[in-house]
């Protein structure tokens, strides 16, 4: 059935794919998810810094999609809506699945490990280092610097003072730096 999506809708636009979706029309998802899904994915996989729930959450983000698609009025790109669902889906993601023990103790997560890292070989160098750090640290840093949100937003959404935001962004970028010129 994809192939007969991408066959049907190759030269249709996002916004027209976008359209027949809110339509109820389940070939223009599912193409819409075709073009759609390696952005998600990517997004989701720098925000949580793990494989298996980063396909759970875009996962998530595509149910929702389906079901909120009618939501979109336009006043945007639906590529800048769409990565703002799948921020906070993912964020919303994070939240739920930390462990106790961290919820309890507050104990800073450390990105994904080297193993885990190998693993997405077609990742980029500077993805592979952003998946190393420290999960707040590359929380603000993928929202500021890879997605373009003001650190207001992000102060908001993961419930830190601006203040913080920024420091954890300088950190990243230090981090970022360090590991960069020694690799």
């Amino acid at each position: 059935m994809l192939v007969d999506a991408q066959n049907a809708f190759a030269d249709d636009t996002l916004d027209e794919l976008v359209l027949r979706t809110q339509q109820g029309d389940q070939v223009a998802f599912a193409a819409l998810y075709e073009q759609c899904h390696r952005r998600v994915y990517a997004l989701c996989l720098r925000l949580l810094a793990d494989q298996a729930h980063a396909e759970d959450a875009c996962q998530e983000v595509f149910v929702q999609l389906w079901h909120k698609i009618s939501q979109f009025n336009g006043q945007s790109r639906f590529t800048t809506w769409l990565h703002s669902v799948t921020s906070n889906i993912a964020i919303s993601y994070l939240r739920k699945h930390k462990n106790w023990l961290q919820k309890v103790v507050s104990i800073e997560n450390s990105g994904m490990d080297e193993a885990g890292i190998a693993l997405c070989g077609d990742l980029n160098g500077l993805d592979k280092l952003i998946l190393r750090l420290p999960e707040r640290a590359r929380l603000v840093f993928v929202l500021h610097a890879v997605e373009g949100y003001r650190h207001e937003e992000i102060a908001t959404m993961l419930s830190m003072a601006v203040g913080s935001s920024k420091s954890q962004y300088h950190r990243a970028k230090k981090l970022l730096q360090e590991w960069y010129e020694n690799d």
